[in-house]
């Protein structure tokens, strides 16, 4: 399974070339007798790969069937990737991520699925879905037809944190594109012609609430490009903003803050505004008792790990399934410092979460109990 992982790291797959690890999960399914089907969303979504399902048929008549969900793009890496192993965890040697973010959870679940057909485990039913292009906005878990899963119940495990903790909530999101248009001049010689696309749009930035605003809200802006030339009065300017929160009532006031002091900016810069609002995913709560929190609950104290609740402040395909009607809980596995060079995880989470993920299908067969 190390070397499984290690495989699959080592090869760049940044959201829409996720071919490569595809295969590799393919050719691991198929060595088991397990057919993998594929989806045609790569063409929509702008993938190499569509999004892979490959279902386990029960052995048993009682419990609940679940799925089992993790992507297979990670954030674009700056240079090679050389998993190396040093005292019991996996790293980057090359200086940019590992892609333990999600190609650790593909290599556990992957393991998982071996482990149950080797071993003719009884389980209630086992779907695996392996998604494109989630590191950009769930692209492949959105174009995802959800209907062809007969699992109600799913589990990613998206969450970088120690192996425990349990993901009750994650947050509504909305991103703001904004393009501010002044008036290009020579700055040198006739910059009172000119209106600075830029200038408005550093006004409006230093005017916004940024960063964590409360301990369920926040806001960013992430992108800001304009300009053409060191002596001319730029003309344009553009920048790309977020909000999140766990309130959907709060996430809507702070958007038409946002919009309010942009446009406040535009007009003392004399500049005209584009503001464009999209919606990101919808957030979504669980409670204890919920049945995917309870058989995630009883997995890891059978496997000797505390389960730890709390909310996060981002997104996962999670968020997909859940705005569909489909019970999906977050689940942490190890992986640390994900989309920074310093990105690992230890050899025993890896190993870990196999024995979470087995525990999981076994506490599925005997939900009824």
């Amino acid at each position: 399974m190390l070397a499984l992982f290690q495989t699959m790291a080592a090869l760049p797959s940044p959201p829409g070339e996720e071919r490569c690890v595809a295969d590799i999960a393919i050719a691991h399914l198929g060595a088991l007798g397990l057919q993998v089907t594929e989806d045609d969303s790569g063409p929509s979504v702008g993938s190499t790969s569509g999004n892979l399902l490959c279902t386990l048929d029960a052995t048993e008549a009682r419990g609940v069937p679940i799925f089992l969900c993790a992507h297979l793009d990670t954030v674009p890496p700056e240079g090679p990737i050389e998993p190396l192993v040093a005292e019991g965890v996996v790293r980057n040697a090359a200086g940019t991520i590992l892609g333990a973010d999600n190609k650790a959870a593909v290599a556990s679940m992957l393991e998982a699925i071996a482990r149950i057909v080797e071993q003719d485990r009884p389980h209630a039913g086992v779907e695996l879905l392996l998604t494109t292009k989630e590191e950009v906005g769930l692209l492949g878990a959105k174009a995802f037809d959800a209907a062809r899963l007969h699992a109600r119940v799913g589990f990613v495990y998206d969450q970088a944190a120690p192996i425990g903790d349990i993901v009750l909530g994650a947050p509504h999101q909305r991103s703001v594109d904004v393009r501010f248009h002044g008036r290009a001049a020579h700055a040198g010689m006739y910059p009172e012609e000119g209106r600075s696309a830029i200038a408005a749009a550093a006004r409006a930035v230093a005017d916004l609430r940024l960063g964590r605003l409360d301990d369920e809200t926040t806001a960013n802006v992430g992108v800001i490009t304009g300009g053409t030339a060191r002596n001319v009065v730029p003309e344009h300017c553009g920048l790309v903003a977020e909000a999140r929160s766990h309130d959907e009532g709060k996430l809507a006031d702070l958007v038409q803050e946002m919009l309010d002091a942009i446009t406040f900016a535009a007009g003392v810069g004399e500049c005209e505004v584009e503001t464009r609002v999209l919606e990101g995913s919808r957030g979504y709560r669980f409670k204890e008792g919920d049945l995917p929190v309870e058989l995630a609950t009883r997995a890891l104290r059978s496997t000797g790990h505390l389960p730890r609740y709390g909310l996060t402040g981002g997104g996962a395909d999670a968020n997909v399934f859940n705005e569909r009607g489909l019970a999906c809980l977050n689940l942490a596995n190890g992986m640390a410092s994900i989309h920074t060079p310093d990105e690992h995880i230890a050899v025993a989470d890896l190993e870990s979460m196999v024995d979470v993920t087995l525990a999981l299908v076994d506490a599925a067969l005997h939900a009824d109990e």
